[in-house]
């Protein structure tokens, strides 16, 4: 196979005026991307690193409301947020599906108390809520999680959200982008604004792989890096204020055996005021987060050991048998963009979106999370059809099925492809596992290269395929072999083979839980 960037990076720097051009790859930016590509405007997307290679890959894996916005009296970001889950919910089954949360009550007071809030909760998702949420005595509590403890428990509140895999929901977005007719570029960090009379007229990016450097003109541009913003709103504004105050999520991820079943545990309220799942995902179980400030924006934020502690105290104060430090298999860390307010903790914070146009007409849009990606883009794209002064189109990102959709996917490992499945089943490999403990073949990673944009083995081991997340000592034990297609598939020699692999060997020694911990 040859390499299918070249042909890519062709279209992405033809001599075309664009309509919009989109800076950042992950929920918002390609929120926006797809949005404007539907409305017919020419839309290209420029991505530094690589697609949701940020937080929008190290989320809890929920499209949700946010029952704890409710109780913060955000009406409104809550209202919104459960119409766009029914929306992703339809638009995209293969990727989305229906999660049973249970709030376990060891005071039988607080039966009534969260049965009337997620009652609510129902009422705001209207037709487009998914079930009902009901009460539960003790037994059947424990039928739904048998590991959970039983001393003094009085019953429990079921409900339900959605649950997904955010960096592959990125990747369709990519692909449904692709399908739309615009262009995507990964690998491609912009590095500076082009203006013309005191206007942004385009940007300047580069080809990180070869170095070369390349102008894109556009009619509206679109900051969309997530926390990633200022830097980018500096080059407009060298001396321009911050707008974010980032605070760090951790989540660990453990066997399944602590979450038996196929029910989520939802904590209501932790010791440092927040709300905590243990979500079954991908055969593991997936704790998390926390929310702790932090000075700077850093591209592989670590977990602090406190905040590993934190996880797992409180999980233990509800599983029994509980996991140990020994027990997590995985630790990832993600950035949040929480818009600045004085005086106001980060996890009080309000994740609604913002969006902001400079004096030189820079849009920058920031906040929001993966759950209101689309409402995100579509009103990126309204303002910016104004300030470049696009002819206005009406959305249509509501009804979009989005790229592989299939309605009866199931809920096995090739789900998340929806009906490409099929055609990576053709591929050499598709019998060839790559660890005897993750459920990944060979030929996904040729799918990966061919259709989706992976360059690297970090892009195939922590974004294609989620190994990175669910065991980082076994995704060490793939990287070999990874390196080794990818080389075939780019034509790339050995040494960049051997390059590929220690890089990545570094990298998933940040996500073992133990610097003991080594690949199996």
């Amino acid at each position: 196979m040859s390499d299918p960037r070249p042909a890519r990076l062709a279209k992405a720097t033809a001599d075309t005026l664009w309509d919009i051009i989109v800076i950042g790859g992950g929920a918002s930016g390609l929120g926006t991307a797809v949005e404007a590509a539907s409305r017919s405007y020419r839309t290209l997307l420029l991505e530094a690193h690589d697609y949701a290679k940020g937080t929008s890959s190290r989320s809890t894996k929920l499209v949700h409301g946010g029952v704890r916005y409710l109780a913060q009296g955000h009406i409104h970001l809550v209202r919104e947020s459960l119409h766009e889950r029914g929306l992703l919910r339809r638009n995209a089954p293969h990727l989305v599906h229906d999660l049973g949360f249970l709030v376990a009550t060891y005071q039988m007071w607080r039966l009534p108390f969260y049965g009337i809030g997620l009652k609510l909760y129902d009422l705001l998702a209207g037709k487009l809520n998914l079930r009902p949420s009901r009460a539960l005595g003790r037994k059947a509590t424990l039928t739904h999680i048998p590991t959970l403890k039983s001393s003094r428990l009085k019953g429990g509140i079921l409900y339900f959200d959605g649950q997904f895999d955010d960096a592959r929901l990125a990747i369709t977005l990519m692909r449904t982008l692709e399908d739309l007719g615009g262009v995507a570029m990964n690998a491609a960090p912009v590095t500076g604004l082009v203006k013309s009379d005191g206007r942004v007229t385009g940007v300047r990016f580069a080809d990180s792989e070869t170095g070369a450097s390349y102008t894109a003109r556009g009619r509206a541009v679109i900051n969309a890096t997530g926390v990633f913003v200022d830097a980018i709103r500096r080059l407009d504004e060298p001396d321009i204020a911050p707008m974010l105050t980032p605070s760090q999520g951790v989540h660990i991820v453990v066997d399944r055996r602590f979450l038996p079943g196929n029910t989520a545990l939802m904590v209501p309220r932790t010791s440092d005021g927040r709300v905590l799942f243990a979500v079954p995902w991908h055969d593991r179980t997936l704790i998390g987060t926390t929310d702790t400030p932090v000075a700077e924006v850093i591209e592989e934020p670590r977990a602090l050991a406190t905040e590993i502690d934190f996880l797992l105290k409180t999980a233990a104060d509800y599983l029994d048998p509980a996991p140990r430090r020994s027990d997590i298999l995985s630790v990832f860390t993600g950035l949040r963009p929480l818009v600045k307010a004085e005086g106001t903790d980060t996890k009080s914070l309000s994740r609604e979106h913002d969006l902001v146009v400079s004096g030189s007409g820079l849009i920058t849009l920031t906040g929001g999370k993966w759950t209101t990606y689309r409402q995100m883009g579509e009103d990126a794209v309204d303002l910016a059809t104004e300030t470049g002064g696009l002819p206005p189109r009406p959305s249509v990102t509501a009804t979009l099925r989005l790229h592989g959709w299939a309605e009866n996917s199931g809920r096995n490992h090739w789900h998340v492809y929806g009906h490409d499945a099929a055609e990576i089943h053709a591929l050499p490999g598709a019998d060839v596992h790559l660890h005897p403990h993750l459920p990944y073949v060979e030929a996904e990673v040729r799918w990966a290269v061919r259709f989706e944009q992976a360059r690297t083995v970090e892009d195939v081991l922590a974004r294609r395929l989620r190994a990175l997340f669910l065991d980082a000592a076994a995704s060490q034990a793939m990287a070999p072999r990874v390196a080794e297609i990818l080389a075939e598939e780019l034509g790339r020699d050995t040494a960049w083979q051997v390059a590929q692999v220690r890089t990545f060997m570094d990298l998933a020694a940040g996500y073992l839980s133990s610097p003991n911990q080594r690949a199996v």
